[in-house]
């Protein structure tokens, strides 16, 4: 029985999940959402809590390393295209973070979508249905999320998946020191405080 600990948050016999919402599919990547992906990732705009855009070697090398999560345990950062017309939109998914934070081990839940497709709802509906994995299909006890202090609109879209500011801000090892946007706010989710989209 998975006690909640990101290394033992594996899928039945390592079965690769994805999940559809109301509007959205989530899938494993294509090698058709490399440009779209690339592009996402190099607009000012979307990154503009990030310290600088991600160029395209090493927006390839995250997909690569997502694919490879799959492959190994069945889940990460979700694809995410709009069902009705199969528009790719950037991504939504739980991940182990590469770096040691204060509060490691964790399962991080985040986002990244296009700006086009901003203001429809779409990070929360994909978030809830990742959540429902995370704490349905792989039973762990908690699940958390972080960004900058500055980001309103990620941190609106926590508190609307239930998520509650923990009120441990950290410098984030990955943004340089002296950055105004290495102070970052810590937001948590219990399995037991969890309550599906819905009721």
């Amino acid at each position: 029985m998975n006690t909640g600990t990101p290394e033992r948050a594996v899928a039945p016999a390592s079965a690769i999940i994805e999940f559809e919402t109301p509007r959205l599919r989530l899938r494993q990547w294509r090698e058709s959402d490399r440009e779209p992906f690339a592009a996402l990732n190099a607009d000012a705009a979307v990154m503009e809590f990030f310290p600088a855009p991600i160029g395209r070697a090493a927006s390839d090398a995250s997909i690569d390393a997502w694919q490879s999560d799959f492959a190994s345990r069945g889940w990460s950062n979700w694809a995410a295209e709009v069902r009705e017309t199969r528009d790719f939109i950037g991504f939504v998914g739980l991940s182990v973070p590469r770096r040691v934070l204060p509060f490691s081990p964790c399962v991080e839940i985040g986002w990244r979508l296009a700006r086009a497709h901003w203001g429809r709802g779409y990070a929360t509906e994909a978030a809830c249905g990742a959540l429902r994995v995370g704490f349905e299909r792989l039973g762990l006890s908690e699940i958390v999320s972080f960004t900058s202090i500055r980001n309103l609109r990620s941190r609106a879209v926590m508190e609307r998946i239930g998520m509650r500011d923990a009120h441990e801000d950290f410098e984030h090892p990955g943004v340089p020191e002296g950055h105004p946007l290495r102070l970052h706010c810590l937001y948590r989710l219990q399995r037991t405080h969890w309550r599906p989209a819905g009721t």
